[in-house]
């Protein structure tokens, strides 16, 4: 198959699928790494989020098929999911926002669509570990809202990004300035609605020390800080306020699947830190199913914060 066909079925696919996408030129990937860099020396990045995320800031491009000559992103839909625990004899609906769960799924699902097309070719694909955002709206793929959360035309912000190094030879760089949406210069809707004031007005840039999110993430032994008040808590990790109000998600806000229900016991269990391998097997699968186990840390702090409000 020839080179120009790949693209043709590539894009064409991607559309059937319900996909959005991207092929860049690795030429890219020095601009990228050096737009991060800046942003770092310049000090506008939370020293203690930045070191939190090194790796993934500082990436090596590196595969086992040898020489990178494009990038493949892309992102598909993903939904807020609802959680139910059962506390004091009453229902505690939380919310886990797009991109947290299921995240092997769609990458596992997203390289075998790719090996799919290019892999009779000869060509290979590869994971990418590389700050998915901004190489998304550097590529045209998404824009950046206030928030700086990124948005895709059909999606919102309810999309989860993914890269793939590839030996497919393609030269267009198509590199883009970081921009923000246009709706967003008319409307601070976002900025008025975070409790925490982590969107400034004063500048683009998160301020991501003061963003709710950034501190859920976190294990139950580091505590939240005093200035976070415990009423501004609303989902099982992350955070949902600024997504909720934004204009830009009118068509996909209500999109919540069901996740799973948990008892009292279960729910105990949970806010205890019990560890996968020592959970009731009823409940253990639960978790498992619904791809929870990767936030199992954090519940203990979250989860026990928000439950004490139902005292």
């Amino acid at each position: 198959m020839s080179e120009n066909k790949i693209i043709e079925n590539f894009y064409k696919i991607l559309e059937s699928k319900g996909y959005k996408g991207k092929i860049v030129s690795a030429k890219c990937i020095p601009d990228l790494q050096k737009s991060i860099k800046i942003l770092h020396e310049q000090k506008l990045l939370d020293s203690n989020f930045y070191d939190e995320y090194k790796d993934y800031f500082e990436f090596q491009p590196e595969t086992k098929f040898g020489e990178i000559k494009s990038l493949f992103i892309l992102t598909v839909p993903q939904p807020q999911y609802k959680v139910i625990f059962h506390w004091n004899k009453k229902e505690v609906p939380l919310i886990i926002p797009p991109t947290y769960l299921h995240s092997r799924a769609v990458i596992d699902n997203v390289e075998a669509f790719l090996t799919e097309i290019l892999k009779p070719a000869g060509y290979s694909v590869e994971f990418a570990l590389v700050p998915q955002k901004t190489l998304a709206v550097r590529v045209g793929l998404a824009e950046y809202g206030r928030n700086n959360i990124t948005y895709v035309p059909g999606m919102g912000s309810f999309h989860r990004p993914s890269t793939f190094y590839s030996d497919f030879p393609y030269d267009q760089e198509n590199w883009q300035e970081l921009r923000m949406m246009d709706l967003c210069k008319e409307c601070s809707v976002c900025v008025r609605k975070c409790p925490t004031g982590a969107i400034p007005k004063d500048r683009f840039l998160l301020r991501v020390e003061r963003c709710l999110t950034f501190h859920n993430e976190h294990p139950a032994d580091m505590p939240f800080p005093d200035w976070i008040d415990p009423s501004w808590h609303n989902c099982l990790v992350g955070c949902m306020y600024c997504q909720k109000v934004c204009p830009a998600n009118k068509k996909v806000i209500n999109w919540i699947e069901p996740g799973p229900v948990f008892s009292e016991e279960e729910t105990k269990l949970l806010v205890n830190g019990t560890i996968v391998e020592n959970l009731p097997e009823e409940t253990r699968i639960k978790v498992e199913e619904h791809d929870l186990t990767n936030y199992l840390y954090v519940y203990p702090r979250n989860l026990g914060v928000i439950l004490d409000r139902e005292q």
